[in-house]
């Protein structure tokens, strides 16, 4: 100082705080109100492996750098980044471009180091690379104030390292002009090789500087990037070229990082399964009837048959499960009324007996305990218990990894009961020639059948998500996840009675099977399937599977859920006590049976069942194939978010639709490939070559009347539409929003849910109006918010959900079904 040494910059002694920690390097895109973070990278400042040598401008990187947790990284942004940003702004100098954080990890939290206007080199060939979006693309939202609507995508399951290569004697002096070779044999090993210090020189690439080059691979992991990217700097010479060969290093190390072995790192979450225990506590306290208070916690469930009112009782135990029923469920991630169907098949069994139910316990098994499914089942499992009078006493909840595959789970119930000595069923020595039979209608299918069920969806047009119904307001899954019914508070006061013989539930076997096994040896029924509705749903099981009569009887309930014998002269009275609470119908009597002949004859089923069919022709059910179909164009700008899903849906027989274009303006995208692999013709118009919005969408609106288009989809087409377009086509172009509209609009919808706190979002099916998302909604699907959810996992659930609900609003318009009507009010048909 006092030499002058660095003149007027020497005035000024600054003191700064000692940070300890690793340094990373945290950037982001900002249009100076939205900000949209990077994957954060590392560099290596030291000339040599293991951070040996001078300090340099650096010497290789990598991204991302995992020891930024996802939730360290929300931290960086929000306290940060957003908060540099929003401060820059309301001093009045608003920054746009790419804001670059240094930090030090330190105990206390990250510290800022430095801020840069700039990518930053290494970090650059590290992070742009990892870029999924168009960088141009982004780079325009950031200039015009739209970043929010166009925020980046970035590869998931990546990881990039470039390695450099510096001159003999950087960071000091160095040599010049030294020939480069080995280029082509790094490009041969899918290597991207970024120029810096180079030249050409007599047609040969030279030395020009101290960092020469770098090498960057992209790879599913660190270690393979690294791997990698070090097989092609071995691939490149020039004289004295120095480089690192541990880039990542402390990566790798933290990565490797010895950590004991806990339950829950072999696949057992004991804190998850406590959480479901506490959750589903209050689930079963609700259940409590006379006899126990249903309180979980014991190792053992308690029942005071004296408290319940018994005198003299038999106990009757039942159990069972839901079948492959719950693959429908899993696949329709549907999961709040399987759990009437396990107990429905308990406690409908035991009612045989004359039994009422008492209590019920269940068996949920999985490979990985997802909380929230398994409170939606047992939520289930207790509504059911409450409908059909037992208390839900205890249950075991069992994780074993490697079991099941991700998102599958199984059920098993047991449900007992008591019946008094003098009042069991059935009477089998009561039942006589000429008594009655009495069907009790079934809600669907119930709980059997369905391997032959999912079979003949399989081979079909259809698919779990497709339309059902006049309205298309259901869907052939939920139509399937119609749950059995619990008939032991509508029956069990007419068993009681004394008036009924027997009670036969049908279940596995249909009515072939389990009516027989309520009668004795000598006796048979017969029975007239035009007595009673069979829903149509059975109809279209028997036309689409080309199912016998005897297949048919034989595998479903066909319509009866139960079946009471009862003497010819009670039975009106039976009947209608019935039907108090439950469609019903005098179905058939009991016959005495001659030798060889079959215990059940059903007369008339296959006349039945094509009345019932007759009945609604219209059903999209039906499978009635579509001649004339709505030409329609999808509008793309990448890999197409939702086309496949759009393309399988009308390749369908049934669909009201075809697609017919599709148009990006972008060339070489994926979406375009999916589209010639469909056989579906491509159109490419780049919008840069068009001054305007309105001259590029009027180039558009010529090739979408070339193909005779009448509908557009909007699948990941990222240009904002014109006034004039939109208004031309008003009602006739659809969009996909990730979110519930009206809440959460823009491009950060997942990231507004979570911030809001909000249990459920989910993705609207909309007309595209004028103002962004705020068209009519044709159709929107709900997805749950679970506990722990990052942006990431939950656009992942939702785009699952996305590519259900765009085919379905699709079928919706194409058929008329839904229209704009006036002052863009939406009206159904």
């Amino acid at each position: 100082m006092q030499d002058k040494t660095f003149g007027t910059a020497g005035e000024t002694v600054v003191v700064e705080e000692l940070l300890e920690g690793e340094e990373v390097s945290c950037l982001c895109f900002t249009d100076g109100v939205t900000i949209a973070p990077m994957p954060p990278a590392q560099d290596h400042k030291r000339l040599m492996d293991g951070d040996e040598g001078p300090n340099t401008g650096g010497m290789g990187a990598y991204s991302p750098a995992p020891q930024i947790s996802k939730d360290l990284l929300e931290k960086i942004r929000d306290t940060i980044l957003q908060k540099t940003v929003d401060g820059m702004r309301k001093e009045g100098v608003p920054y746009f471009g790419v804001l670059y954080a240094g930090l030090m990890l330190t105990k206390d939290g990250p510290k800022v180091l430095e801020f840069n206007c700039r990518f930053g080199d290494p970090e650059c060939q590290v992070i742009l690379p990892l870029l999924k979006s168009d960088l141009y693309e982004v780079i325009q939202a950031v200039i015009n104030k739209k970043l929010s609507s166009s925020m980046p995508v970035w590869f998931e399951d990546s990881a990039a390292v470039t390695v450099v290569m510096a001159s003999e004697g950087y960071p000091g002096t160095y040599p010049k002009g030294l020939e480069i070779t080995g280029l082509p044999k790094a490009k041969q090993l899918g290597l991207e090789v970024f120029h810096a210090g180079t030249a050409l020189k007599d047609g040969k690439v030279v030395t020009s500087g101290g960092r020469v080059l770098t090498v960057t691979a992209i790879k599913e992991d660190l270690m393979t990037a690294l791997q990698e990217a070090n097989k092609g700097v071995a691939a490149i010479h020039f004289k004295g070229a120095i480089y690192r060969k541990d880039i990542g290093y402390r990566a790798i190390a933290f990565l490797r990082q010895s950590r004991g072995l806990t339950y829950k790192n072999s696949g057992v979450d004991i804190a998850a399964g406590n959480t479901l225990v506490q959750k589903i506590k209050p689930l079963a306290a609700a259940t409590s009837r006379s006899g126990c208070n249903a309180e979980l916690g014991g190792f053992a469930g308690l029942f005071d048959l004296k408290a319940a009112g018994y005198e003299d009782p038999v106990l009757v135990s039942g159990t069972d499960g839901v079948g492959t029923k719950l693959k429908i469920a899993q696949a329709c991630k549907k999961h709040d009324t399987i759990g009437q169907d396990l107990v429905a098949m308990c406690v409908n069994d035991i009612l045989a007996q004359g039994a009422e139910p008492l209590f019920f316990l269940d068996y949920f098994a999985c490979g990985k305990l997802d909380v929230e499914v398994a409170e939606g089942v047992i939520a289930g499992i207790a509504e059911a218990c409450k409908k059909a009078g037992c208390a839900l006493l205890g249950g075991e909840t069992a994780e074993m990894p490697g079991m099941y595959p991700p998102g599958e789970y199984d059920l098993a119930g047991f449900a007992v009961g008591a019946v008094e000595r003098g009042q069991m069923l059935p009477q089998l020595e009561r039942i006589a020639d000429g008594d009655v039979v009495i069907g009790v209608a079934s809600s669907g299918v119930h709980s059997n059948g369905y391997s032959l069920v999912r079979k003949i969806v399989e081979k079909s047009s259809f698919d779990f998500s497709s339309p059902v119904g006049v309205s298309g307001d259901q869907t052939l899954g939920d139509l399937l996840l119609t749950p059995t019914k619990i008939y032991s508070k509508t029956l069990l006061p007419v068993l009681r009675s004394g008036h009924v013989k027997a009670y036969a539930h049908i279940t596995g076997g249909g009515l072939l099977e389990n009516i027989p096994r309520v009668l004795p040896e000598s006796f048979g029924v017969t029975l007239d399937a035009l007595t009673w509705k069979i829903p149509e749903i059975f109809c279209w099981l028997h036309k689409e599977g080309n199912l016998s009569e005897e297949e048919m009887t034989r595998t479903f309930n066909c319509g009866i859920g139960a079946v009471l014998v009862v003497q010819k002269e009670l039975a009106q009275q039976v009947l209608k006590d019935i039907q108090r609470h439950e469609a019903a119908w005098l179905i058939g009597k009991v016959v005495s049976l001659q030798k060889g002949s079959a215990h059940v004859k059903v007369h008339n089923l296959l006349r039945a069942l094509q009345a019932n069919r007759s009945l609604s022709v219209h059903s999209h059910i039906q499978g009635k194939i579509q001649t004339n179909k709505v030409k329609v164009a999808v509008l793309i700008s990448g890999t197409g978010t939702n086309l496949e899903a759009l393309i399988n849906s009308t390749k369908k027989p049934t669909s009201f639709a075809q697609i017919v274009l599709v148009f990006s303006n972008k060339a070489g995208v994926e979406g375009l490939r999916k589209a010639e692999r469909a056989g579906i013709p491509t159109r490419v118009i780049d919008h840069k070559l068009y001054e305007s919005r309105t001259e590029f969408d009027s180039a558009v609106d010529k090739v979408l009347e070339e193909f005779s288009v009448e509908l557009i989809c909007l699948a990941g087409f990222m240009r904002i539409l014109s006034g004039p377009f939109v208004k031309k086509w008003e009602g006739k172009i659809l969009n996909i929003h990730p979110s519930l509209l009206p809440s959460f609009k823009g491009a950060n919808a997942h990231k507004l849910v979570l911030q809001a706190g909000v249990r459920v979002t989910g993705c609207t099916v909309h007309f595209v109006a004028e103002e962004v998302d705020a068209g009519a909604i044709i159709f929107q699907e709900a997805v749950p918010v679970k506990v722990g959810d990052t942006v990431e996992t939950l656009s992942e659930r939702v785009k699952e959900a996305e590519h259900r609900a765009f085919p379905a609003a699709l079928q919706l318009v194409a058929s008329g079904a839904v229209q704009v009507g006036e002052a863009g009010k939406i009206y159904w048909k």
